[in-house]
């Protein structure tokens, strides 16, 4: 069994989408995302530099886009097998959903672009922020967290967790990390995935209930809780709910080591989700996928573990 992750906000670099829009359907493809999210995601993804695709505006749907130009080269190239395993971490969720049937190519970016326009408007209600925990018993970080009023926004596994909320408890928390644990804030807008997002799920909550929806046809995990979703309305429900809940990838790669997962190819522009995986699933083969040149890997990765 093979199963595709998609990347979440924070993998983007520049020029990432520079490789994949050499292909002229590709080309066209973006213009007319760009169009449905006002956005020139081609130029953003070429030549704007670093801080202009930090923005959560620009950087959510330019991921989801990329995603789905890297997914549709390969699905030109190779059937995915009934059995594929698919999962996104935060806005790669979309580009699960969209990979699994759920929605449209269309539909998942014009939803990126709401969702990343509309958190970004949140960030700037009050001051908040994220910072990545690493190390330290489980417990004890969450006690720590619990005790500076801070969120687990982010539940990776392999000794990760991210804590978002207020500004001054984030200071707080780097300033006094938690025992045998290093903290370290990250670049963000705000804190995702918790309450303060809440004005931005209430808007992708409108928008979403004119997206048409189809069933999952293959397996689709949810960030919740690491289970399968069997409908198309459940995913996108989930996919609401997800800007205010907590992210639990642990539970995701649990359930990739349950099922027996024989492989797992991370589509770009990540390599972090691979990561997690080699520290959480010990010995499972995986494939970073960066450039349309790895595309023959990611083919050979597929037929030799895709049964």
């Amino acid at each position: 069994m093979i199963a595709l992750l998609a990347p979440g906000q924070g993998a983007q670099t520049p020029g990432m989408l520079a490789p994949w829009l050499e292909d002229p359907a590709a080309a066209k493809a973006v213009a007319g995302w760009s169009d449905a999210v006002g956005l020139d995601l081609a130029r953003l993804g070429t030549t704007a530099d670093a801080e202009e695709i930090t923005d959560t505006a620009v950087t959510q749907p330019l991921i989801v886009t990329l995603g789905l130009l890297a997914a549709r080269r390969l699905r030109e190239r190779v059937e995915l097998p009934s059995g594929t395993v698919v999962a996104g971490h935060s806005i790669g969720e979309i580009t699960a959903c969209a990979i699994a049937g759920v929605l449209t190519e269309d539909a998942a970016v014009a939803l990126a672009g709401v969702r990343g326009r509309e958190m970004a408007a949140a960030c700037a209600v009050a001051p908040t922020s994220m910072a990545a925990v690493l190390g330290g018993e489980e417990e004890v970080v969450l006690a720590r967290l619990a005790e500076l009023g801070l969120d687990p926004a982010n539940r990776n596994g392999a000794g990760q967790i991210v804590a978002a909320g207020a500004k001054e408890a984030i200071t707080e928390l780097v300033a006094s990390p938690p025992e045998k644990a290093r903290v370290k804030e990250l670049p963000v807008a705000g804190a995702f995935h918790t309450a303060h997002m809440e004005p931005a799920r209430a808007a992708l909550e409108s928008h979403a209930s004119s997206v048409p929806v189809s069933d999952p046809t293959l397996t689709l995990l949810s960030n919740a809780d690491g289970a399968t979703v069997d409908t198309g309305a459940e995913a996108l429900r989930r996919l609401v709910a997800q800007v205010t809940r907590p992210v639990r990838w642990d539970a995701c790669m649990q359930t990739l080591a349950d099922r027996g997962t024989g492989a797992t190819l991370e589509l770009p522009p990540g390599a972090t989700l691979t990561g997690l995986v080699k520290r959480a699933v010990k010995g499972t083969p995986t494939l970073a996928l960066k450039t349309p040149e790895q595309l023959d890997a990611a083919v050979d990765l597929i037929s030799e573990h895709g049964k």
